[in-house]
């Protein structure tokens, strides 16, 4: 099980770093700072809004992922005596996930999002839950290849903790980046820049690591 943690961690480390992500940080970060005009005070307000209201938005995305833990456990639990064919079909789901999000081949279904007409307009931290809620429904196709992954191993989790834990981990590896950004934002723009110019590696490397954990649950592995 302590693997099962690492390898959530990491999901969401590399959730963040997807290219259906990365490049819309600086829009978040638009959002989360609030309207103002940029002189010396309102920059010093911006920058703490964004900072405060930015853990608010990580504190939204993690209550929705934690829920949807317990509930692929509650359902784990249900189906135990199929616990190796759930294993199998996981594995299946996951490594197409990762199979698509390489770029090799592409599933249409897969790469449908939805965005939500959510009105950011002067959030304060507990709006900024809210809206790290809708964000946790609003990008299906990127945050979903890495979040099946925990899900699937949140459904063979012993116990309903155990599979809330696996999924906060999850929203830890995507938020503690995610926060960081927001307070060094002025001085990592230009490495926003970089990795957006390497999106297509990116892409490569996360779906190929994606592919990999999908196989290890399919010959049992892990």
């Amino acid at each position: 099980m302590n693997s099962y943690y690492l390898q959530s961690f990491a999901e969401g480390v590399l959730t963040f770093i997807s290219p259906c992500i990365l490049p819309m940080l600086p829009i978040y970060f638009i959002y989360l700072a609030g309207d103002g005009e940029e002189t010396e005070n309102e920059a010093s307000k911006k920058k703490r809004n964004l900072v405060f209201n930015s853990i608010g938005f990580v504190m939204g995305f993690t209550i929705i992922f934690v829920l949807l833990g317990a509930t692929a456990t509650s359902l784990g639990s249900f189906f135990k005596e199929h616990r190796d064919i759930l294993k199998i079909i996981s594995g299946i789901v996951v490594f197409i996930f990762g199979l698509n999000f390489t770029g090799f081949v592409k599933i249409g279904l897969l790469n449908r999002h939805k965005g939500f007409d959510f009105k950011a307009d002067k959030l304060n931290f507990f709006k900024s839950i809210i809206f790290g809620m809708v964000f946790s429904f609003a990008w299906s196709p990127c945050v979903g290849a890495f979040l099946s992954s925990a899900l699937a191993k949140a459904s063979v989790s012993d116990t309903i903790i155990e599979g809330m834990l696996l999924l906060f981990i999850y929203s830890i590896g995507l938020g503690i980046p995610f926060i960081i950004s927001a307070i060094a934002f002025d001085n990592l723009r230009g490495v926003f820049k970089t990795l957006q110019r390497h999106s297509r590696i990116i892409s490569i490397i996360s779906g190929s690591l994606l592919m990999i954990v999908g196989l290890a649950f399919i010959f049992n592995f892990i």
